[in-house]
């Protein structure tokens, strides 16, 4: 479904005036869940988090259920940062929990924001943590708010609580699966009542969603790194447009949102840049893509080089994949300091922009009087690229070409990734040639789109059914923009599938 049009162009238009290019590409968030443990299981969400703390890095929660009742702790920062404590983790009792690591890209950065969120509603308490960013949004809150719900949140996330309040299904699940029903955008939910544990992931599984056993107990995860570090067993993903009702019984159900045959299309960037490179994400490991991307990058765009080095960490196995393709020396031209912090999570750009200097240092044995090729995993504003490639000359190296192993990044995405404004990304008003002048690099290459799909196992791209979401390098959305695209005469008309109440 090509949903290039009006806002768009409009943003197009607006891509003249050429803003400041801020900070770098920023993750989503992570979800987490577990029932039927034989303990407790805070202690096994606060480790399922902290596997998934790259997803999201300002805020963590954690909802428990046990015979009391359920039980809440949500605060700012890294999940080591409270979640770590004895008598924290004390106050979260029972065998059921879920949890939710978060980077705001939907409703400002404050506690009441901070996820999962709890509601009492018809047949009982249900805690919901949300990964992803919902495209009707904005017409569906102001209906309910003319219809007199109130929202304690502007989190798109609350939305999925006053839908499946409204719901007249028979149980909660039902209620839930009325609520996903109703949505639209990218969303992968891991839902906890007083007796299951629900988890949901949207029709063409843009978000990632797994499932796994630890001894008795069913666990969901954004990704599948989390189970290897509590040391649970790969179930399988769940599938798009799947809900799992897993039971503290030890039952587990299948339904469907909608009729099978909707053909998925998961997010491209997670295989890219998001998933951790130990995570199989939708059957595929993260790892071997990422440096297949690297060989392929290699074929397509050589270079005359003494050595090939990453931009740690996230282009640390393109770099090796192109280092292996072209035979030149795979080096370290960059150390980062893993005690810096992450800069995206700063307030303040000026802050952010300091902060390259702190995180990456230039390593002046390896690149005085070097020809380097800096292998990087993406280039969305161009600012900590312009940075890095100072750093290397002024080290000392002879020549610095960039190599960037995905396809330019020229539209926005609505989905949870923060690149909210079409404006903010370098490539979609500049040429390679200009890019390469503005960052400084001697030469600059992009993997092609086709070169991307080839990597994948999937040959050239299929213009009528691509196999990924990857509307970031081609403009062609998975589902309808109706937050940015709906006349205001539809506005009232966004409620058609959630039963009468």
């Amino acid at each position: 479904m090509r949903q290039v049009s009006s806002f768009l162009r409009r943003e197009q238009r607006a891509l003249a005036e050429r803003p400041p290019l801020p900070r770098a590409l920023n993750e989503e968030c992570g979800v987490f869940g577990i029932i039927g443990h034989d303990g407790p299981a805070a202690p096994i969400v606060a480790l399922g988090l902290h596997a998934l703390q790259h997803r999201g890095q300002e805020a963590a929660g954690i909802i428990t259920h046990s015979e009391d009742g359920f039980h809440a702790d949500r605060q700012l920062g890294l999940v080591a940062d409270h979640f770590h404590a004895e008598e924290v983790l004390a106050k979260l009792p029972g065998r059921a929990g879920i949890g939710h690591t978060r980077y705001s890209t939907a409703g400002d950065g404050n506690l009441r924001n901070v996820q999962p969120l709890f509601a009492e509603v018809d047949r009982g308490g249900i805690a919901v943590a949300h990964n992803g960013n919902l495209t009707n949004n904005t017409l569906l809150r102001r209906e309910l708010i003319s219809k007199g719900s109130i929202f304690h949140t502007s989190s798109d996330s609350e939305l999925f609580v006053q839908l499946t309040a409204l719901s007249r299904g028979i149980t909660l699940a039902d209620k839930v699966i009325d609520a996903a029903r109703t949505v639209e955008g990218a969303f992968a939910l891991t839902v906890l009542t007083a007796n299951h544990l629900i988890g949901v992931r949207d029709p063409v599984g843009i978000r990632p969603l797994v499932l796994g056993r630890l001894g008795d107990a069913y666990v969901l995860s954004s990704e599948s790194c989390a189970f290897d570090l509590i040391g649970a067993e790969f179930v399988r993903d769940v599938e798009p447009g799947e809900v799992v009702i897993c039971g503290a019984d030890g039952s587990l159900t299948s339904r469907r949102l909608t009729a099978e045959g909707q053909r998925p299309r998961p997010c491209i960037f997670e295989l890219i840049y998001f998933a951790r490179p130990n995570s199989f994400v939708d059957g595929e490991s993260v790892y071997d893509l990422r440096k297949r991307l690297g060989r392929t990058l290699a074929e397509e765009a050589p270079v005359e080089a003494d050595c090939i080095s990453p931009i740690p960490d996230s282009g640390v196995p393109a770099a090796i994949g192109f280092a292996q393709a072209s035979g030149v020396p795979y080096e370290m031209a960059l150390i980062r300091s893993h005690y810096s912090g992450r800069t995206f999570i700063q307030p303040d750009q000026k802050v952010r922009e300091k902060g390259v200097a702190r995180k990456h240092s230039a390593n002046p044995g390896v690149v005085k009087g070097k020809r380097v090729v800096l292998v990087d995993d993406s280039l969305v504003r161009g600012t900590t690229s312009t940075k890095i490639i100072q750093m290397m000359r002024e080290a000392g190296a002879k020549e610095v070409h960039l190599r960037i192993a995905c396809p330019p990044i020229i539209y926005p995405d609505f989905y949870g990734i923060d690149t909210p404004s079409q404006k903010e990304l370098m490539a979609a008003s500049h040429s390679v040639e200009e890019m390469r002048r503005e960052i400084g690099a001697d030469s600059l290459a992009f993997l092609s789109l086709d070169g991307l799909y080839r990597a994948l196992g999937k040959g050239p791209r299929d213009g009528d059914a691509p196999a990924f979401t990857d509307h970031c390098f081609t403009g062609d959305y998975p589902t309808a923009l109706r937050d940015q695209e709906a006349p205001s005469s539809e506005r009232h008309a966004q409620l058609s599938l959630l039963r009468e109440a």
